[in-house]
């Protein structure tokens, strides 16, 4: 068997966010509520935190020019979820996009599927050369290379 096509991150490392909201302990024995109160709540059902996928976008990007249906059977059995393969592969033409923006700093190329079923890349001329970084402090990559751009 195979590798899965996700890892674990460390949930509980310093600086990672969760999209907590207040605690329990501002809400009972008092009958207002209070605005630490209003994002509280449980995960949701689709939220699954801890969960890395960058080896699943990489497997994707390089497996551009196969038959999609090789290359889905292939992603669905090594994944948890077949939902994040679709983070990246437009299904309608009307969702295609050059690059697809995956968490605060990551970039990937998007991808579509052509009359033949193969897997093909959106726009294949677009580089980590073509976009600028949102912010000074960060690293930003496109497909797994830094920005060459300076933030503005």
């Amino acid at each position: 068997m195979k590798e899965p096509l996700y890892r674990r991150v460390n949930t509980r490392a310093r600086h990672v966010h969760h999209d907590h909201g207040g605690d329990y302990r501002h809400q009972r024995n008092t009958k207002r509520e209070r605005a630490s109160d209003l994002t509280r709540g449980p995960m949701g059902r689709r939220a699954r935190r801890g969960l890395d996928y960058t080896p699943l976008f990489r497997f994707l990007l390089g497996k551009v020019g196969a038959d999609w249906d090789e290359v889905r059977d292939e992603a669905t059995a090594r994944l948890d979820s077949p939902e994040p393969i679709y983070w990246l592969v437009a299904r309608q033409p009307h969702e295609r996009r050059d690059y697809v923006r995956l968490g605060e700093t990551s970039y990937y190329s998007g991808l579509y599927l052509d009359d033949d079923n193969r897997l093909r890349v959106v726009n294949p001329e677009l580089g980590a050369g073509d976009l600028a970084p949102a912010c000074p402090c960060c690293t930003h990559t496109f497909n797994g290379v830094r920005f060459t751009q300076r933030y503005r």
